[in-house]
């Protein structure tokens, strides 16, 4: 049996965001910065300085490298810490870093959940939660990895696969305030999908 094509977990909140920008990034090799991608970026960089670092019963590893085989999911945990039991036993409980606020759409929690899907997989144990740190509000939100979530990570990841095999390009679903946000609208054109081939020659002809 070949080995999967890798699916990166940060591809996995691309696709729950929109699977049409998932598809250009990964598909038609389209990436541009911008001011949210950038202060993200700032943010990462910040909380993977450190490697490792152990306060009491909690040892903290930074910028942790993950994957799952049979899954085909790989990636960098920004934070896992390691819970200490009174059995001896250290359980894995990650922690990922994101800008802005909670946000309605689960896909920051589906990230997190495929990386504890990564560790369970790597050290044959169970994570049952962790938590999402967002810059702006500077607090923790925990998760808990139920059945629902893990049942939407696996589902997202066998759609973003599919997209891979079959190289098709969703097209675009037009939503103001989420594609005005989205780094690569001049690249998509989302305003431009469903109109009609007349309405869409008449504006070329006005702009003209």
């Amino acid at each position: 049996m070949h080995p999967l094509e890798p699916i990166y977990l940060s591809s996995l909140q691309h696709y729950l965001f929109c699977p049409r920008q998932f598809a250009l990034i990964e598909l038609e090799d389209i990436w541009i910065e911008n001011q949210f991608t950038a202060e993200g970026q700032v943010l990462h960089r910040r909380v993977n300085q450190a490697e490792q670092e152990k306060r009491g019963d909690i040892r903290t590893v930074r910028a942790l490298r993950v994957s799952h085989a049979e899954l085909g999911i790989e990636g960098v945990a920004d934070v896992v810490e390691y819970h200490t039991q009174p059995d001896g036993q250290d359980l894995p409980y990650p922690v990922e870093y994101k800008r802005g606020k909670p946000k309605a759409h689960r896909a920051d929690e589906v990230q997190l959940c495929a990386q504890a899907l990564c560790l369970e997989d790597m050290e044959n144990v169970t994570v049952q939660e962790g938590a999402l740190f967002y810059g702006e509000v500077r607090r923790r939100q925990t998760v808990l990895f139920d059945n629902e979530l893990r049942t939407l990570t696996q589902q997202s990841i066998l759609a973003c696969r599919t997209i891979l095999q079959t190289k098709v390009t969703p097209k675009a679903q037009y939503q103001a305030k989420k594609c005005g946000n989205c780094s690569l609208f001049d690249q998509c054109h989302p305003q431009d999908f469903g109109k009609s081939a007349a309405k869409w020659l008449a504006q070329q002809l006005a702009q003209d």
